[in-house]
Order: structure tokens, then C-alpha cells, then sequence
């Protein structure tokens, strides 16, 4: 087997240089990760967890909840583009460029087909050691979520109430995951 070459090894402004062309491209210590277009659930998905999630992320002040396609650097060698994502809040100043973030209170990322390797490996190791503060990965198939938070071994998984309480000073946004996905499957 030969070992790569420097050429070889990907670099977040190499992925940057890539045209635009519907694909989702991240980097993380030098591997290229490529996502197609999500399926329609997975989007509906995003949009019910975002209702939730900004909500309780404006009214307790705690920053801004965003999504992709976003250029997200943690450090010089990655750049990830998770699906939905909390920057903590900076005082007055405003985030300007994707290069100002440089922590995120969470990610989500819900699993796709072609994104479960990377989602529960590449991208949960680099979330953990990034410090951020937890990590979901969204299972609709199984219709649960695998919480990681930074010092984790195994996920905590979760299928009835989670609850998210990244400050102490806020009560805990509780989320109903039977009704969530009911919701985003559509079933009365």
C-alpha cells in the first residue's frame, strides 16, 4: 500500500477552491468528506429541530443558531459544515465571517444514507476534541439521538425526552423525540 503524499492530503483551502456543484465538501485532519444533496426528510427534519432549537437558543440569549452550507475551522486542518449548529454568544460584537467562529456551544447532524461513517467517527472525534459542547446525531431510521458531549466513551442515546441545558442559569429545553419524529415522518 503507498503512503500519501502531501498532494494528497486535503486542506480547508483547497476544499474552498472546489466549484460549486450541490455536493457538500469538508475536511477533517486532511480527509476530504463528500455529502450529496440530503433527502427531503432529512430537511424536514432540520426545519423541526430548528424551530425547537432557535426558540429556546433567543429567548435564553445564548447566541445564534445556524445551518449549513457554513465553513466552520475549529482548527487550521479542518473545516466541517454541520447541519445545525450554536455559536456562542460574543458580547455585542456580531459574528461577520464564518472565520470569527471558533467554538459552538453544539452540533447536529442528522444521519443520511452516505453520512453515517463519517457523522459517528470522523466528525464526532473532531466535535469531542474541538470542545463542543454536544454533539447529536439524529438517527430518523431509529428515531433516536446519539448524544456526545467532549470527555464521552460511548453516546448517550436517547429515544424518549432529551434535554439540553447548555447554561446553568436556563431551565432545560426538553425535547418529546416520539413526537419530533412524528412530525418530521408526517404521521398523525
Amino acid at each position: 500500500m503507498a503512503m500519501a503524499t502531501a498532494a494528497d492530503r486535503w486542506t480547508p483551502d483547497r476544499v474552498r477552491a472546489l466549484p460549486q456543484d450541490g455536493n457538500r465538501y469538508e475536511v477533517i485532519d486532511g480527509e476530504l468528506l463528500v455529502t450529496p444533496a440530503p433527502r427531503l426528510v432529512h430537511q424536514r427534519a432540520l426545519r423541526e429541530l430548528f424551530r425547537l432549537l432557535d426558540e429556546y437558543v433567543v429567548a435564553n440569549d445564548l447566541g445564534e443558531l445556524l445551518w449549513s452550507p457554513a465553513d466552520i475551522s475549529l482548527d487550521p486542518e479542518s473545516l466541517v459544515q454541520p447541519d445545525l449548529f450554536v455559536v456562542p454568544r460574543r458580547g455585542e460584537a456580531a459574528y461577520r465571517n464564518w472565520t470569527d467562529v471558533t467554538a459552538l456551544l453544539s452540533a447536529v447532524e442528522v444521519l443520511s444514507p452516505g453520512t453515517a461513517r463519517a457523522d459517528r467517527t470522523v466528525k464526532r472525534r473532531y466535535y469531542q476534541r474541538s470542545g463542543v459542547g454536544e454533539y447529536w446525531i439524529v438517527d430518523l431510521d431509529a428515531r433516536l439521538v446519539e448524544r456526545w458531549r467532549p470527555s464521552d466513551d460511548r453516546p448517550e442515546v436517547v429515544a424518549d425526552e432529551l434535554a439540553w441545558q447548555p447554561d446553568q442559569s436556563c431551565l432545560s429545553l426538553v425535547i418529546d423525540l416520539p413526537r419530533l419524529f412524528q412530525a418530521i415522518h408526517r404521521e398523525a
